[in-house]
């Protein structure tokens, strides 16, 4: 869940033939219970990682389970995830546990290939409630959300000063971030530098009270009224210079240009922390929710489960196993590790006390939208991606109702 990996959102589900649409690969689901072994568990565990550091911690936790369950644990990162998962289900061989990104968990559930355990694992509720929503498919909860990461507002605390503002003038709806971006702009700064995917501009829709399927994810709405009003306002700060995509100001994301002192703010996620740390220490900044729009308060949550394959031959143990990755105390562990933020809610209060900066990113569980959940939008979704980058010299309708037109026919709504 870091940042490359939520910049990088795209990359092909190419098996069998297409993994998810082919009957040739026989479906996932086919009536037969899937032999359990006896005896000590060998769980096979591919995870998506950040890095040498999640690796580790990963691994370190997997050892403590498996010499105190008597059962072994071998966790692979993996190149590409998405690509081994797929292969490895084509192949009939999957791992027994595994990353699963919220935005291919319904590519997953919808054929089968997942293990629906979320009820068996101890206090599910215990899980925030938007995160138990990215990992249910047709009401049911399948997998035990990992970790995740919201959308906040970043503020360059030097940028702020020269513009004359104070702490007082921290945005906190559409209507200031409008006027607090024409008074920093008037002294020759670039507002606000915001990405140019649905993976940042999502937000704004969200804020709208829009979305681009329906929360059962069966009905495309992306030419609401809301959307309308969210992209036409995304457009105008375009259009005013109050804010910029990151490739105008020569930089891959907003957080490279906030660094560089490109923009007094920027929408990003509780990864910026390190990212900052570890390329411009000398920055200070603050982290704020995001302004509420016309729908209220919204930000985007970007989350993995620990998905367990339907065929897995050791689904106790792996169940077990999941247990023992998502107690608070070891999503505590992983938080100091590598960064990530616990979805658990009864760490919240520790987690707070340990990172308090993080606290705008964690109160924005309580109203974030997950990825949009539903099978075979990868492609609907990249489309997209390529309109809103074009947002500035495109009427918002046309987007949105090309956006309306694919996802209908990919959801065959």
């Amino acid at each position: 869940m870091r940042r490359g990996k939520l910049r990088d959102a795209a990359v092909g589900l190419t098996v069998c033939g297409a993994f998810l649409s082919s009957a040739a690969c026989g479906g996932f689901d086919d009536g037969r219970p899937t032999r359990q072994s006896s005896g000590p568990a060998a769980l096979r565990i591919l995870i998506g990682s950040s890095g040498d550091t999640e690796t580790t911690a990963v691994r370190r936790a997997a050892d403590a389970w498996a010499r105190s369950s008597g059962n072994t644990a071998t966790v692979t990162p993996a190149q590409e995830i998405a690509q081994q998962l797929g292969q490895s289900f084509a192949g009939d061989n999957p791992p027994d546990v595994f990353y699963v990104d919220a935005s291919r968990f319904a590519d997953y559930a919808s054929v089968g290939a997942l293990e629906p355990y979320g009820d068996r694992i101890s206090d599910p509720a215990d899980f925030y409630g938007s995160l138990r929503s990215a990992f249910t498919y047709d009401g049911v909860f399948y997998c035990a959300p990992k970790d995740f990461s919201t959308l906040a507002l970043a503020v360059n605390e030097d940028l702020w000063k020269r513009a004359g503002l104070s702490g007082a003038d921290v945005p906190a709806t559409w209507e200031q971030l409008t006027s607090v971006s024409e008074r920093i702009k008037a002294k020759g700064i670039v507002p606000l530098v915001v990405g140019d995917t649905r993976d940042r501009i999502g937000a704004f829709m969200v804020q709208a009270g829009g979305w681009i399927v329906s929360p059962d994810g069966r009905r495309a709405v992306a030419d609401s009224p809301e959307n309308l009003e969210a992209l036409s306002y995304v457009q105008g700060l375009l259009k005013a210079g109050l804010a910029r995509y990151p490739q105008s100001l020569d930089a891959g994301w907003g957080g490279e240009a906030f660094g560089r002192g490109k923009a007094a703010m920027t929408v990003e996620g509780n990864w910026i922390r390190g990212a900052l740390k570890a390329d411009y220490p000398g920055v200070r900044y603050s982290v704020h929710e995001l302004p509420a729009g016309p729908g209220g308060r919204g930000t985007l949550a970007f989350t993995n489960c620990w998905g367990i394959a339907a065929k897995s031959r050791y689904k106790k143990a792996a169940i077990g196993f999941v247990e023992a990755m998502t107690t608070a105390n070891q999503q505590l562990a992983f938080a100091r590790a590598f960064g990530t933020m616990p979805s658990r809610q009864s760490a919240r209060d520790a987690f707070t006390r340990e990172f308090p900066q993080d606290t705008p990113f964690l109160n924005g569980a309580q109203y974030a939208r997950g990825p949009v959940k539903a099978p075979k939008m990868e492609s609907v979704l990249a489309d997209f991606d390529t309109g809103l980058q074009q947002l500035a010299s495109t009427a918002p309708q046309t987007i949105l109702k090309r956006l309306q037109k694919n996802t209908r026919a990919a959801l065959g709504d």
